[in-house]
Order: C-alpha cells, then structure tokens, then sequence
C-alpha cells in the first residue's frame, strides 16, 4: 500500500516539467522494433541510412492523417493520477470547467460547429462567459477552441496531461493561451484562445489564394520564436510535433504553437540528450531521432527546417499524389538547396514574382542548415530568429528586379533603333542633297 502511494505521488498527472509526465516510474519502456519502427543499427546517419528513412517515410505514409511514428507501446495500464499539490497549481493557472458548460458552450457539440479533426479527437467552437466558465450565446462572450478527447486509450490521456502541464505552466506570445480543461469521469477536454486564421496548413495547401511572401516570413518568425522559447528556458521543452498544422494563426498572422502532447523536457546537466520512444509525424521528425530515440532540441531544429521548406515551395513534406522521386520533399529538395544557381527553382510557382529575391536565398541557406544530415551542425533556434528578423524588411521583390530588367532591356533597343534611324536619316540626307548629287553628274 505504501509503495503504491509512492507510486502515484511520482507520477502525478500533473508533474513538474524536469521530471516530465512520461518520465519516471510511469514512462514506457522501449520494446523491440515494432512495425513502423526503423531498426537502429547505426548512431551515425550519413546519406545510406538517410535513404533509408526516407524509403521508409514513403511506406509508412497514411494520405488523410499524416501517421504519427512510434516504436513501443506504454506498458503501464492504469492512467496517471492527479497529486493535490499539482491538482492546486493548475487550478490557480487554469479555470476548470464542467462537462455541461462546455456542451453549452459549444451548442452541445454542433458538427457544424468544427474547426478541426486530428487522432486525439475533434475541435469545436465555442462561446465562453467572459469573467468566468459559464456558456455565452454565440458570437458574445469569449470565442474558443474546444479540444475533446476521444475516450479511448491510455496514451490519448498521457497528451491530455502533457498538454495542460506544459501550456499551463509555459507562457509566450507565439504559443496558443491554453484557457482551461474539463475533466469528468471518462471526459477529457481543453480550452483554447481561439485562432482566426487556423493553421498554416490550411493557407499553404488548401487555399487557392497563395499565402503571401510577407506573411510566410512572419509566421516564420513567429514559429521560430516560439521554439526558441521552449528551448531557452531554464528546463528545456523539446517541441517533438513540429508541423504546419501545429502553427496557429490570429488575425493578423501572428503564428503560435499549438498541441502540446507529444512535448518532452529536455536535457538537464551534462546530459546531451534525451532517451524515449520514437513519436512524431514521417515528413518532419528527425531522422537521427528516428533510427536513435535520443531527442535533443536540433531534432526540432530539423523538423522547422522542413517547414521552411513547405513555405517556401508550398508543398506538403509527404505526398504520395507527386511522382515517386519527390513524394519526400527534403529528398527532392536537398540538391537544388546545395547549389546557389539552382534554388529560385524550389519557389511556390503560385507567388509567381511575388517574392524577396535576397529573402529567398536565406530562406533556403537556413533550410540547408537546419537540415543538416549532422544534428550538431544545425543552428540554434535563436540563430534562426536573428537570422529571420531582418527578412521582414526586404522590399526587393522578384517581379520588381524583372521588370526593371525588362525596362532597361527596352530603354536600351529603344536607344540602339534611334541610333540606327538617326543614322540612316543623316546618310539619306547626304545622298539628296545637291551638292552630292552635282558630285555624282560631274563623274
């Protein structure tokens, strides 16, 4: 009996982030390889081993859902369990609603009232009481996101936890403001600011109107920041999901992070990594993470270098739709990126021109290091954002430069035929004039 209330103490559902909620006595086990697991037979990855996550990526890859990888499963089967000091905590930072508010709130959870489906459950929109948990009436009060749980699985209510522990302690302008939570018998849910935009997926992929320049390097910025947050604090957070449709935008493009489960704390002392299962999405986790399990944070320093690369291109890091040799979009973008005369070919063709010549070729340097097969030769997350920052600024769009060219270009054929008529005028002038045409007849 002692033991057991040992037990729980340690992992209390809402731990502090240096223990983690999946460390401890309740973190799970590393198995043998599973199915989607990639053997780990090398810590060195040069470009065979590359080959083969990406081959590997390609296989696993779901078309509707982007599978999220994993290679063990928990071992324990009761769910962690909430400690009163930790329970008092949250509940000073977070405000607790009930089940039936939040069933109000979102008008008893409308299908219409959507926003978003991902593996944890839906997200709904709702109204909340601005001074309080009470429901308001549709377009008062409060707007909100309400994540709700589906109530069914063990390692659904780890990233529940996760979530409110890291969002209920971690606040930034580029992460999304956790509200609240609700948990009642088997109902697990989450309260969010609300996002106007949605998610960067949507406008990079789904939009027919093209996001523009301006807009991708601020949200750039934005995400940059909020990593490099996570990752500068005195208890480390590894992001561990970082992907477009994490990136949440506000009505002036402002870009938080967003879905806090997988999150992991990084690192302490002299430790330089951290051992735990293999979880992400293929397309954007590390591959030395994958084939390893050891996280550090430059294993999301590789997954902002592949969005970099969906913002700058405006595809989708896995697509099985495109041909087989650039279905993988780092595979496929990796040679144009290392050479400087080839790079302006990876541009979204829907900008057109529309674009910063010099902010393109940074975009690209920084995606080319941020990819690096050599996890210590990534920049830091704060590089990333002294690198991003003076980007905003740059006015020297594409179509601008090529319009000038073509301006010159003409001003220059206009100069030459005018030179050539001026001359042909003087010839004729010369032929005609008297002078030259008594010449003529006394010969």
């Amino acid at each position: 009996m002692e033991n057991n209330k040992k037990k729980n103490k340690n992992c209390g559902c809402w731990a502090v982030l240096r223990s983690s909620v999946i460390g401890g006595a309740c973190s799970s086990s590393v198995s043998k390889h599973s199915a989607n697991s990639i053997p780990r037979t090398s810590l060195v990855y040069d470009a065979a081993t590359e080959t083969r996550y990406l081959n590997a990526s390609n296989r696993e890859m779901c078309v509707q859902d982007e599978a999220r990888v994993s290679s063990d499963t928990p071992h324990d089967t009761d769910p962690p369990t909430l400690t009163p000091a930790a329970e008092n905590k949250v509940q000073r930072q977070l405000l607790q609603f009930t089940f039936h508010e939040l069933k109000a709130a979102t008008g008893n959870f409308r299908p219409d009232s959507i926003l978003g489906e991902g593996g944890f459950g839906y997200v709904f929109k709702g109204w909340i009481d601005e001074n309080g948990t009470a429901p308001a009436k549709p377009g008062s009060g409060i707007t909100v996101a309400v994540k709700s749980l589906k109530p069914d699985g063990l390692q659904g209510h780890r990233e529940w936890v996760a979530e409110v522990d890291f969002l209920g302690q971690l606040h930034h302008p580029n992460l999304v403001k956790l509200i609240g939570y609700c948990i009642e018998d088997d109902q697990r849910l989450l309260v969010y600011e609300f996002m106007t935009r949605g998610s960067l997926e949507n406008h990079l992929f789904r939009r027919t109107i093209p996001l523009p320049w301006s807009n991708r390097i601020k949200i750039s910025l934005g995400a940059a920041k909020g990593l490099a947050f996570l990752h500068g604090g005195p208890e480390p957070v590894i992001y561990r999901d970082f992907k477009t449709s994490n990136i949440l935008l506000d009505s002036e493009y402002n870009a938080k992070l967003s879905d806090f489960g997988l999150a992991k704390a990084g690192p302490q002392g002299d430790k330089t990594h951290v051992s735990t299962r293999v979880v992400g999405t293929y397309g954007y986790a590390a591959p030395e993470y994958v084939m390893t399990g050891h996280l550090t944070s430059k294993s999301d320093v590789f997954s902002f270098g592949v969005v970099l690369l969906e913002i700058l291109t405006g595809r989708r890091s896995m697509d099985k739709k495109r041909p087989s040799g650039e279905q993988n979009l780092v595979a496929w973008a990796r040679p144009y990126l290392a050479d400087k005369r080839k790079f302006y070919q990876l541009v979204d063709p829907r900008l057109e021109l529309n674009y910063s010549v010099k902010g393109v070729q940074k975009i690209a340097q920084l995606a080319y290091m941020c990819l690096s097969r050599d996890p210590k030769s990534r920049p830091t997350m704060d590089e990333i954002v002294k690198a991003l920052t003076p980007l905003q600024e740059l006015n020297d769009l594409a179509i601008l430069s090529n319009h000038s060219r073509l301006i010159q270009s003409g001003r220059r054929k206009k100069k030459l035929d005018g030179m050539q008529q001026l001359s042909y005028n003087h010839s004729r002038s010369i032929r005609e004039s008297p002078l030259h045409s008594g010449r003529q007849h006394c010969k």
